[in-house]
């Protein structure tokens, strides 16, 4: 049977936890979890390896402190493909990511190479965000499908489903941002590769317990990525390079 991991960045989300793997390993048997801890304060990497302990379908991967995003997507990619994934999943820890999906994420990944849970395929599916910070998603959605080709109508998603030759294909060490411009760059990435892409609708709502990640260095990231991978992209195009 194909194994799908679950890769799941955490810092400060002990609450949340339990009930999540719990109610993602119930989607679908072929269901893994890997939890990537930034040296949680709070406990969260102690519950993670409690977790472990009680199911060996759940695996841990601490880290010696908050390194960022972008960085622990990378290293749990690297970690679940020695595992053995066939299929790698994306998920925030905090419960905006409704496990429920997971189930259509394997159903549509047989067809394609890269699923990617939507907010704005249907219009606007998003549950308690400020008007402020929607249009600031949007917003971006917006800018980085102008400046760079992408088609993808949410370019900055971070619930997804990539088939392990995509990841094969793509070279880890070159992604080396964070936060929203990890999702843009990841997604340009694929496209480049001619991966074929696939939206799936899908509700976000914000998260219930604890503190947003957000910041403003994230959202300068984002803006500057954008450029940065469209001249990166001419530039090679122009001295005839490979991607």
């Amino acid at each position: 049977m194909d194994t799908a991991y679950v890769v799941i960045p955490t810092y400060n989300e002990r609450d949340n936890l339990r009930p999540l793997t719990e109610r993602i390993l119930s989607q679908h048997q072929s269901l893994r979890i890997l939890i990537v801890d930034d040296n949680s304060p709070d406990g969260t990497g102690q519950l993670a390896d409690e977790l472990a302990r009680e199911d060996s379908r759940i695996q841990v991967l601490h880290r010696p402190g908050k390194l960022g995003l972008g960085s622990a997507y990378r290293e749990g990619f690297r970690r679940a493909l020695d595992l053995g994934a066939n299929y790698l999943i994306e998920m925030d820890a905090d419960f905006s990511h409704d496990p429920a999906v997971l189930p259509l994420f394997l159903e549509k990944i047989a067809e394609y190479d890269l699923v990617i849970g939507s907010r704005y395929i249907n219009g606007i599916s998003v549950v308690n965000w400020p008007l402020r910070r929607l249009m600031l998603s949007y917003g971006a959605n917006v800018y980085t499908r102008l400046i760079t080709g992408l088609t993808i109508m949410d370019c900055t998603s971070g619930f997804k489903c990539f088939r392990r030759s995509l990841l094969e294909r793509i070279d880890l060490d070159r992604i080396t941002s964070d936060g929203y411009s990890f999702q843009i760059e990841m997604h340009f990435r694929c496209a480049e590769l001619g991966a074929r892409i696939c939206e799936l609708p899908i509700i976000f709502i914000d998260r219930r317990v604890g503190q947003s990640k957000m910041s403003k260095r994230i959202v300068r990231e984002a803006v500057l990525m954008v450029w940065k991978l469209k001249l990166d992209s001419l530039i090679r195009q122009l001295l005839g390079r490979k991607r």
